[in-house]
């Protein structure tokens, strides 16, 4: 008996090594040092050190004064292609960008703020109303302005989120406003949020000069300055047409579904939509198309609630939606019809999306061929604000591989 259980006992811390040996093994060679307890948190590792994807809130701050008309249409075409550089980091970053456009008193308005947002097409679709007015006496309300980018601005709590202000303007800031913030106290309070301020002077004013210099320094940015018209790069290639066309198919294969206030919200984004593909260039829709094509642009592309993604992705279950919820022209259809639809959309999509992303390559191949030949190439709006943002992003684990903007 004593021999029998002997052996019963040997065979069990035998079992029991084999299967936890491996286990302990791998604690101890995984295992570091111990370290002295610190203030700061796992949350403010780098992201591209947890399974987040990094995120980049960028907000440029916007004089719409009578001389920036150049640069307000420069604007307009390149904002897309900013988005994509942006979105070439790696890992792909979530992006958000909003908007302060600003004048002075007397001017039809003040400032006019567009929050942060990952859905571009509704802020771009706002930026196209924007004409230059007003002005030509000198400084604008600039204190204004940075003082509602820093507080009127939904920013995350991240630290780990490259937020980033681009001041834009031509002319200086009234310092003579005694019942509002100036400069240094704003930006004292831009620094405790994390958020670094940089300034875009237009034009050669030694005045606005100085005073950009001053701002980019206390609120640890960079400054540079552009011709009037901001000197982005404008070149047209022979994929625009056929990109932006494709695009507009792509944006067809959308379904909505939700309560009456989520369709309300989802029905203002696809007016977005359809206002720039009505209005804007087809070199803008083409740069759209490219952006929405990339990890960071889905977000942009579908929006909240798209029904074709979430059917797909598995994340939803027809039978679980109420019929009032579904899109309109689908609540009549029998399920097995409700299913036929959303899967021959996302064939469509599936299609569109591989013949925009060849044309996109092509179209960026042919947009560096050009650039390439250009002199001075570097002066312009596109190569300073992406080697600001990829330089600036770096510290927060963000990383560009690419020497060039996309164009």
């Amino acid at each position: 008996m004593k021999t029998k259980l002997t052996a019963i006992a040997l065979f069990t811390v035998t079992a029991v090594t084999v299967i936890f040996y491996p286990m302990l093994k791998s604690m101890t060679v995984n295992a570091q040092p111990t370290a002295p307890v610190t203030s700061n948190p796992v949350i403010d590792a780098p992201a591209t050190l947890t399974n987040e994807r990094p995120k980049i809130e960028v907000v440029f701050v916007l004089d719409t004064t009578g001389s920036m008309s150049g640069l307000i249409d420069a604007a307009k075409e390149k904002i897309w292609s900013i988005a994509s550089s942006m979105a070439s980091a790696q890992p792909a970053p979530e992006i958000k960008m909003g908007l302060v456009a600003y004048r002075d008193r007397g001017d039809a308005y003040v400032t006019q703020v567009i929050d942060l947002s990952s859905d571009l097409d509704t802020m771009f679709a706002t930026l196209m109303d924007f004409s230059a007015d007003g002005g030509g006496d000198g400084p604008e309300s600039v204190n204004k302005a940075l003082y509602d980018a820093v507080h009127g601005i939904s920013w995350s709590q991240d630290s780990n989120s490259y937020k980033a202000v681009f001041l834009v303007g031509d002319a200086p800031p009234h310092m003579d406003y005694q019942d509002e913030q100036q400069f240094p106290e704003i930006l004292n309070t831009a620094k405790t949020k994390d958020i670094v301020v940089n300034t875009i002077q237009c034009g050669q004013d030694n005045t606005t000069k100085q005073q950009w210099q001053q701002i980019a320094q206390l609120a640890k940015g960079s400054y540079f300055q552009v011709e009037q018209a901001g000197s982005a790069i404008a070149i047209e290639t022979p994929f625009d047409d056929e990109i932006a066309s494709l695009s507009k198919e792509l944006d067809d294969t959308r379904l909505y579904y939700g309560t009456k206030e989520q369709k309300a919200k989802q029905s203002k984004k696809v007016e977005a939509t359809n206002k720039l593909h009505d209005k804007s260039s087809v070199a803008s829709r083409a740069r759209r198309a490219t952006y929405n094509s990339s990890k960071s642009g889905e977000s942009n592309f579908l929006g909240e609630g798209e029904l074709v993604e979430d059917f797909a992705s598995g994340r939803i279950d027809l039978s679980t939606i109420d019929q009032d919820q579904l899109p309109e022209p689908m609540q009549a259809l029998a399920p097995e019809e409700q299913k036929a639809e959303i899967l021959g959309k996302a064939e469509k999509r599936k299609e569109l999306k591989a013949r925009i992303n060849e044309l996109a390559q092509q179209r960026q191949g042919f947009l560096k061929d050009k650039a390439d030949k250009m002199e001075n190439a570097e002066e312009s709006l596109d190569y300073k604000l992406f080697g600001t943002i990829s330089e600036q992003a770096q510290e927060k684990g963000i990383s560009y591989k690419s020497a060039a903007p996309s164009l």
